[in-house]
């Protein structure tokens, strides 16, 4: 048996998280749990859990501190009710039939426990480290996560610790709010007066990029830290770079010219992937665009369907997107971009874009939250998990 569970539960200093292997003595396991007990080290005393002095829970479990014990009342906290907590958790967990029918004295647990330094309240370091490790137990038993929850929960959590969220595009439609400008004050504006909702994206756009560098996207950043940010650099050649060097910059997705060589869309699609941000391609002036994606050994995240700002008076064309689709060969999302407008929202879902890329009807317009609103409107998306609760992870 080698079983691994994990648990966060409550808030605020008295925090608990633990992390725990169930195991067999004569295993892995327990020949961790041997030499942890006899290799100390300073600050990080493992010690045996008991229910109450001399009477030790079973089976046998050690409690090891992951944060440097340094003053004396965490070490009072660890030997009390952490040390209690922890007890108390595995041996109700015995009662309640969570072990079935192990023989509880061929295993042991290792259970490493965070205990903050400011914690103070006994009642809630009890309470929280009692829930988290009964909650790990039962977790490592039940192999939770399975490979379905992880999947569909991946994209839409957020680290508790973190302080911000890193979007991912797992719900279209989407509106892209494109930053073409090329004055500081003016992207301020937009950014603060941009209302705050799950499916609206922000594009540094090249001119922007071209104006003040990969710089302006931790400006962004600065102003809108959970937002889903895509640097526009059009990417012609030194595609592994130029890709590398936006996720460098806390990009969320890089933009890559179709009309470069297909080594080029390669590395830096490669790239994108190996750095966890996602690759766009640009079509903008890109004859038959299926063909493109069809040359490629790798595929992009993103296509962009994009028609010139100096084509603007000639009519949309979105071609064909699920062509475009088939021949990525898997989940493919599609941009439509070059003036879009309200009144052709409803035509480009249709046509099945998954995200409407805007620049200057949002950005030029006098009230740009309301703007703003009036796509996101006819998109008629919900925002994403708006009224769910989170109770269990």
């Amino acid at each position: 048996m080698y079983l691994i569970g994990e648990a966060l539960v409550g808030d605020g200093p008295e925090l608990a998280h633990i992390d725990l292997i169930i195991g067999e003595k004569e295993g892995p396991v327990g020949t961790a749990f041997a030499n942890a007990l006899s290799q100390l080290s300073a600050g990080h005393t493992p010690l045996l859990a008991v229910v109450r002095p001399n009477l030790l829970a079973k089976p046998a479990t050690l409690v090891i501190p992951k944060v440097t014990l340094k003053k004396e009342s965490q070490v009072r906290e660890i030997f009390g009710p952490v040390q209690a907590a922890v007890a108390k958790a595995v041996s109700d967990c015995v009662e309640e039939g969570v072990f079935g029918n192990t023989d509880l004295e061929s295993m042991v647990i290792l259970a490493s426990a965070y205990l903050d330094p400011d914690a103070a309240d006994y009642n809630r370091i009890y309470r929280y480290n009692y829930g988290a490790t009964k909650l790990a137990i039962s977790r490592a038993f039940e192999g939770f996560p399975d490979k379905k929850t992880l999947l569909y929960e991946k994209d839409r959590a957020a680290h508790a610790v973190m302080g911000f969220k890193v979007q991912r595009l797992w719900d279209p439609p989407y509106l892209q709010v494109a930053l073409d400008l090329v004055e500081m004050a003016k992207v301020v504006q937009v950014l603060s007066e941009l209302p705050e909702n799950d499916h609206l994206i922000i594009e540094a756009g090249t001119p922007l990029i071209k104006k003040f560098g990969l710089n302006i996207i931790g400006e962004i950043r600065k102003i809108r830290p959970n937002a889903f940010i895509i640097a526009d650099l059009k990417v012609l050649d030194t595609g592994n770079l130029e890709a590398r060097m936006a996720a460098d910059a806390s990009a969320d997705a890089v933009v890559i010219s179709g009309l470069a060589p297909v080594p080029t869309l390669e590395k830096a699609i490669a790239e994108a992937k190996k750095t966890g941000i996602y690759s766009i391609i640009d079509m903008l002036n890109v004859p038959d665009p299926v063909k493109v994606i069809k040359s490629l050994s790798m595929k992009p995240d993103i296509v962009e369907l994009h028609r010139a700002i100096d084509a603007e008076d000639t009519a949309h064309a979105w071609g064909n997107i699920p062509a475009l689709k088939k021949a990525a060969g898997k989940k493919l999302l599609v941009a439509t971009a070059g003036g879009i407008r309200a009144n052709v929202v409803k035509d480009a879902m249709a046509a099945g874009a998954d995200i409407l890329v805007v620049g200057r009807a949002i950005t030029a317009s006098k009230d740009i939250r309301n703007a703003a609103e009036i796509f996101l409107e006819r998109m008629n998306k919900e925002e994403i998990d708006q009224f769910r609760v989170m109770t269990d992870f």
